[in-house]
């Protein structure tokens, strides 16, 4: 037996807590892990809460972040003792996910981590740096160069906003930080960002075309934020498009990209190839400061998971929560 948050449903009423279940219940994956810290993000909030149906079957183990350590495997890549982390596959929302002491997941899905990187650190980076690094990537692949000019990056107090602000600032990129806190510039500053708007200033039905602005972004809210911004795009900006916290819609023209030529990308972390994985964690123990990352993190106990879950819809959550599971394992 080992612990687990356990998410369960009887007749359309959801319960959560830490119980105690059954290795027998890890399900018939390669590999076993012994997990040492996973993390709550948004995405775990919504499962949690119930607020979203992103739980696909019932009793789930949520928690789409988990770094580890090796314990069984069937997979020839890797051996007990290896350190790895997860990232997404659909783990804690159809395959039980990291917040529990083991997790059993295919090896395909894990990434070795990289010398440099802690296990605490890993989780500290979690699902939104690692996305805030393929976004970084992913705008690199458009052409957008630190002297092409300032790159906007929206939600920026948030994890994924936070750890791109710091990237683009360590990769030489002049960073403006959009965010509904403005309380926190301080914040955005320590993390490299030269200017701060707050997030009215992207609100309200976009123009068409608005005063061309920006050379890149990075965008995790969607909705009308995302379509000011496409419309305040220099020519050939490239937009990395990652999240939907403020909106699923896109309310829009065809005006940036037939006019300016702009560039909308979307980036995908949760089915990203491996390969590309494996780039980016590698690229996150060359680049980012780590005493950067240690100001982004808070830590939320393992009993105390359910009760901190809300606080990422009321938008109380600043950076990144790290769970410590197993903390000795590091």
């Amino acid at each position: 037996m080992y612990d687990a948050i356990l998410i369960e449903k009887d007749d359309g009423a959801q319960r959560v807590a830490r119980r105690s279940v059954s290795f027998e219940d890890l399900g018939d994956g390669e590999v076993a892990v012994d997990v040492a810290y996973s993390t709550l993000n948004y995405k775990d909030a919504l499962a949690i809460t119930g607020s979203s149906p992103v739980v696909r079957s019932f009793p789930m183990v949520p928690g789409i972040d988990f770094s580890g350590v090796v314990v069984e495997s069937r997979d020839p890549s890797y051996v007990p003792g290896d350190r790895v982390v997860l990232n997404g596959w659909g783990v804690g929302e159809k395959h039980w996910g990291g917040l529990a002491r083991r997790a059993q997941v295919r090896g395909e899905w894990l990434v070795p981590l990289p010398e440099g990187i802690s296990l605490r650190q890993a989780m500290g980076i979690g699902t939104a740096g690692y996305t805030a690094m393929l976004c970084v990537m992913a705008l690199e692949a458009g052409g957008v160069s630190p002297e092409a000019g300032e790159v906007v990056v929206t939600g920026a107090s948030g994890g994924v906003g936070s750890v791109a602000t710091a990237l683009l600032a360590a990769g030489g990129y002049t960073v403006i930080a959009a965010t509904g806190r403005p309380e926190g510039a301080a914040y955005l500053e320590g993390l490299g960002a030269k200017g701060i708007i707050e997030r009215h200033e992207l609100t309200g039905a976009a123009r068409p075309l608005a005063k061309a602005r920006w050379a890149g972004a990075v965008d995790v809210v969607g909705g009308e934020v995302l379509a000011n911004v496409l419309s305040m795009m220099q020519p050939r900006g490239v937009v990395a498009a990652c999240g939907l916290a403020g909106s699923m819609a896109l309310p829009t023209s065809v005006a940036p990209f037939i006019l300016r030529g702009v560039t909308l990308r979307g980036v995908d972390s949760v089915m990203c190839p491996k390969p590309e994985r494996v780039e980016a964690w590698q690229r996150l123990a060359k680049t980012l400061d780590m005493d950067k990352l240690e100001a982004m993190i808070r830590e939320v106990a393992f009993d105390d998971v359910v009760a901190a879950a809300p606080d990422f819809l009321e938008g109380k959550v600043r950076g990144r929560i790290v769970v410590p599971i197993a903390p000795e394992l590091s």
